[in-house]
């Protein structure tokens, strides 16, 4: 007779409106910033812009991630999905009525983005709430896949409306962002919020950044984390360059960055299975290489089928790398300083948004969109050779 299974600790009464918010938000995320995009290209600005947009996205975020990370270890991360879903509505609404120029986007841009750090905050715990310890790496896997959906719907919408025009206009596309963004906190209202701390209990202990930064293996797991994210953000902003420089409609750029969710989603479908059989870190190596591979080979490739098929390698590796780098850091952490840790994540990442994109712009004035994915492509082989040779070969 075989031991009875310890009981699944799910709570689907918070589950089924965190996966609809996390693919509503990621949906609207996707087409703001690519009609962002777009909206540079339609007010002939110098390539450098996206950059700056970009970087704009970051910069507040990295500078409040690590605090936003104390309140949410207080158990306050219904509360922050509903203030980062108003702020994201903010910019939608800003975006689309009060930005004629580039500093009114770069502007309503930073305000879309600390709205941003507040839903993935807020989401990642409410993930670690949703489920016990023994579920937890399948249901960020199942979240992520709703992310992933998400991610391929705002491209696709981006694509549909825009059309085979090579820059489309952006206040229609700006116009269903707004309708998003309110479905978004709509949404965010059905998440229920934490139990509260009983009267007189103690506080949590609060454990110091360098003390998580001293634990073995998270400052590179950090590193990988910032690599990883930069590059799946990148993509979004300089494909639709790329399809300028080479003649290829929206609609096809839309698609691409379709094929590279849907790539992502199945994925991260088999991700609890994979890093059973192969390992965290082995998966961890592997996944990256693929991510490094494809994205270097986008700027190489001209044809539009091989730039399907370098899309959707794109998609397989960043789906699985992505993934990996949030459970890892999860996986590091004390139990008490989780959001802390996922926020110095959030920061990292954030650090890398800004600094990265600048870089990138440099890269893209002298080599285009293609000199962009080449040089992300070796960053993302780098990053993963540097985990091997830190963490060996421990899962």
């Amino acid at each position: 007779m075989t031991a009875a299974q310890p009981p699944r600790r799910i709570d689907w009464r918070l589950v089924a409106p965190l996966m609809l918010h996390g693919l509503i938000v990621q949906t609207l995320t996707g087409m703001i910033r690519v009609t962002t995009s777009y909206r540079v290209l339609e007010l002939d600005l110098p390539v450098v812009w996206l950059g700056a947009i970009s970087a704009a996205f970051a910069l507040l975020p990295m500078l409040m991630a690590v605090n936003v990370g104390r309140y949410l270890d207080l158990g306050h991360d219904a509360r922050t999905a509903r203030a980062g879903s108003a702020l994201m509505l903010a910019a939608a609404f800003g975006l689309l009525f009060f930005a004629p120029t580039a500093l009114m986007v770069l502007g309503f841009t930073t305000v879309l983005g600390v709205g941003h750090l507040f839903l993935m905050a807020s989401q990642q715990m409410l993930c670690v709430r949703a489920a016990g310890d023994g579920d937890r790496e399948a249901m960020f896997g199942n979240f992520l896949v709703a992310n992933g959906i998400g991610q391929g719907l705002g491209p696709f919408i981006v694509g549909w409306a825009g059309g085979e025009a090579k820059v489309p206009e952006t206040m229609p596309l700006f116009s269903i962002s707004l309708a998003v963004a309110a479905l978004a906190l709509l949404i965010s209202l059905a998440l229920p919020a934490a139990k509260p701390v009983p009267l007189g209990a103690a506080a949590p202990a609060r454990v110091a950044v360098a003390d998580l930064l001293r634990i073995p293996g998270f400052v590179i797991t950090l590193v990988a984390s910032i690599i990883t994210i930069t590059a799946q953000d990148l993509i979004v902003i300089y494909l639709p360059l790329l399809g300028v420089e080479r003649g290829i409609g929206v609609s096809h750029i839309g698609m691409i960055l379709t094929v590279r969710s849907g790539a992502a989603i199945v994925s991260r479908l088999f991700y609890s299975r994979l890093i059973a059989a192969a390992g965290r870190v082995p998966l961890t190596l592997w996944s990256m290489c693929l991510s490094g591979a494809a994205y270097a080979s986008l700027g190489a490739l001209s044809s539009l089928p091989l730039l399907y098929a370098g899309s959707a390698a794109l998609g397989l590796g960043l789906g699985l790398a992505t993934t990996l780098s949030l459970t890892s850091i999860l996986e590091l952490a004390p139990a008490g300083a989780r959001a802390t840790a996922l926020s110095l994540r959030i920061t990292g990442n954030r650090i890398g948004q800004v600094s990265l994109p600048f870089l990138a712009s440099i890269v893209a004035v002298a080599a285009g969109a293609p000199g962009v994915m080449t040089v992300v492509g070796g960053s993302l082989i780098a990053a993963a050779l540097s985990v091997r040779a830190v963490r060996g070969g421990r899962g």
